[in-house]
């Protein structure tokens, strides 16, 4: 059965990019969220196995979606790899802090975010 990602950013340049990678490999169905409300919504529903999930996004922060899926009993095993240009150590102690699985900093390698993907998809 092909896993679940969840990508969320509100750039569509970067939705685009990473989309692009995932769908080269036919293991992984996407799905895709503009914004922090989208994300959770899509979330809540499709119960994806991994969500890529951008913080500076409209509305509702990156953090603020990880916290609410963390603390949902319904959610709370979803792995979630924070992207961001946000990458001071303090961010990343918020989003552990928020329930993040991982921290991947913009810009990046395509490949690399796969791989960081894969890596989380195995946990």
């Amino acid at each position: 059965m092909r896993k679940k990602i969840l990508l969320a950013d509100d750039e569509d340049t970067v939705r685009s990019l990473i989309a692009a990678t995932i769908r080269d490999d036919s293991q992984y169905v996407l799905l895709e969220a503009r914004d922090g409300k989208e994300a959770l919504e899509i979330a809540r529903r499709e119960k994806p196995d991994l969500i890529l999930l951008d913080i500076v996004m409209p509305g509702l922060t990156g953090f603020d979606v990880c916290q609410q899926l963390k603390s949902d009993p319904a959610t709370k095993s979803i792995s979630i790899v924070l992207l961001t240009a946000l990458s001071q150590e303090s961010d990343r102690e918020t989003g552990r802090r928020a329930g993040a699985d991982g921290y991947f900093s913009k810009p990046f390698s395509p490949i690399a975010l796969l791989r960081k993907a894969e890596e989380a998809l195995k946990t």
